[in-house]
């Protein structure tokens, strides 16, 4: 069966796009089949995979404008690209009966041609993260080691359990991931230790640390493993990559 994962935080910079990147990347790399979809009208995941523009995108591809047809990244990593006009979404459809059910709908279409399909959620819970919520089987949460953001994982916690309870009763915590970690610094560890208090293995044993590799390979349009395979950011997502398949086994 595919397996949907969001990548889903309400907040911006905390590693969303860069987790659903490399995390897509890492599993093709494993030889799973891969989908990467960019459901933020910024269109970041598009541009770090060297996408700057394409006629059939995700926006078209609800609003039923053009076929299934995403871009080849890799032998194992295709890409949904997303559009700016996907930002006039939410008021597109507030009309639109069943308008939580859009994207499940596409994806129950495709998703037998892929192992995986990772979407790359935009910084917000409006009616485009409810979508990736109700069409996905779990969400993924990059969460930066600040106490401040503890209080914003309440919140999606919040929001998500009223999903599952009223849309999706499939839906589950795939698993909350530290981006942005420096061991030396005190309250990094403190954050973690709190997360850890409270969600216990839910909290994945890999952490980001800080990488400089990260932020460039976006510039160049190319995941990490093809930027610089030796550094810390590639070693970190192939370990979550990793600890998510052995969780899963």
């Amino acid at each position: 069966m595919t397996k949907i994962i969001s990548i889903i935080n309400q907040k911006g910079g905390v590693g969303k796009t860069t987790t659903s990147c490399s995390l897509a990347a890492a599993l093709s790399l494993n030889d799973f089949k891969v989908l990467a979809v960019d459901l933020d009208p910024q269109c970041n995941l598009s541009q770090s995979l060297g996408v700057r523009s394409h006629d059939e995108n995700i926006y078209k591809l609800i609003k039923r404008n053009c076929d299934f047809n995403p871009v080849s990244i890799n032998e194992n990593l295709d890409l949904l690209p997303s559009s700016l006009d996907l930002s006039a979404f939410e008021v597109e459809m507030s009309n639109e009966p069943g308008r939580e059910y859009l994207l499940k709908e596409i994806l129950q279409k495709i998703g037998l041609n892929y192992d995986y399909i990772l979407i790359d959620c935009s910084p917000s819970l409006g009616l485009i993260s409810i979508n990736a919520l109700v069409a996905s089987n779990s969400f993924l949460v990059p969460i930066l080691p600040h106490h401040l953001s503890i209080q914003g994982l309440s919140k999606l916690i919040e929001v998500t359990e009223k999903i599952k309870l009223r849309l999706n009763e499939k839906l589950e915590l795939e698993g909350i991931l530290l981006t942005q970690f420096n061991q030396r610094k005190v309250l990094h560890k403190d954050t973690e230790k709190v997360i850890r208090n409270h969600f216990g293995d839910r909290l994945y044993a890999t952490k980001i640390r800080e990488n400089i590799s990260l932020a460039e390979a976006p510039s160049l349009g190319v995941d990490i493993f093809c930027y610089q395979l030796t550094s810390n950011g590639a070693i970190d997502y192939l370990n979550l990559c990793n600890e998510i398949l052995e969780k899963e086994n």
